[in-house]
């Protein structure tokens, strides 16, 4: 595990953050109090997670723009206020939580909190305030500008990871290009590959770990992906196979 250690978020006592992403969505219940339930029964301190805020302004923890791919309701997020898409089902059964029932429901978990529009990102400032949960939450976005604005409105206090620009410059870093890269980040979120290019090799690790940034890889469901990125040295791993991601670090003596 990378030693520059900079953020009280990546406080973890083994080698490897295993991440549950969505709770772990492999049986489709992605993103519910019920997974996220069930990976903390499976010993998972830190969870992926997204948001998007209601109509009216409420926190939901939820992929999508649309209700429609996962739920038995339809219709926009962000159009619709709490009181209609809390009535939707997960799967038919499992109702959308709020971020914020979720952070008291798990008062020992780490959130790993990707701000999926605009609309949200003012709503999960001001949770993290009330909460004080600045060790418990780290915001992600595709959008580079969105973490930069939640970085600039919190403080050094929020951890934060890159958006697709500032992991683009950490891979050129790591390919010799001098390119300038945001400071404030306390990790690289990246997909091993993007479009067929890999991002994740020794180099770029390597750079990070100069640099006092951990790489978190998503979304790996592979055992024997799992096992080259841990000897990779990669500093977390998110996974929708939980029991899988757990059996392959106790394996390597890197379940904690």
């Amino acid at each position: 595990m990378n030693g520059a250690l900079r953020h009280g978020y990546l406080d973890h006592p083994g080698p490897v953050l295993p991440f549950a992403h969505r709770g772990g969505a492999a049986d489709g219940l992605e993103n519910t109090a019920a997974a996220f339930r069930r990976a903390a029964d499976e010993g998972y301190r830190y969870f992926e997670t997204d948001v998007h805020a209601t109509a009216d302004g409420r926190l939901v923890a939820f992929h999508d723009p649309t209700l429609d791919r996962v739920t038995d309701a339809r219709g926009r997020i962000a159009e619709l206020p709490w009181s209609r898409v809390r009535e939707a089902r997960v799967a038919g059964t499992e109702p959308l939580p709020l971020f914020e029932e979720l952070l008291a429901e798990f008062p020992d978990a780490r959130w790993n909190v990707d701000v999926k529009a605009e609309s949200a990102l003012l709503p999960l400032l001001g949770l993290v305030r009330r909460t004080g949960a600045w060790d418990r939450i780290c915001v992600g976005s595709f959008s580079e500008a969105r973490v930069a604005r939640a970085q600039r409105l919190a403080g050094p206090r929020l951890a934060t990871s890159y958006g697709v620009r500032g992991v683009l410059a950490l891979r050129l870093r790591s390919l010799g290009v001098p390119v300038p890269l945001r400071r404030g980040a306390v990790c690289a979120q990246v997909p091993e590959t993007q479009n067929g290019v890999r991002v994740v090799d020794r180099w770029f690790v390597a750079t990070a770990h100069s640099l006092g940034l951990q790489v978190h890889v998503w979304t790996v469901n592979d055992p024997a992906r799992m096992r080259a990125l841990v000897d990779l040295g990669v500093d977390g791993i998110m996974t929708d196979r939980i029991a899988a991601l757990r059996s392959v670090l106790t394996e390597r003596g890197a379940w904690a």
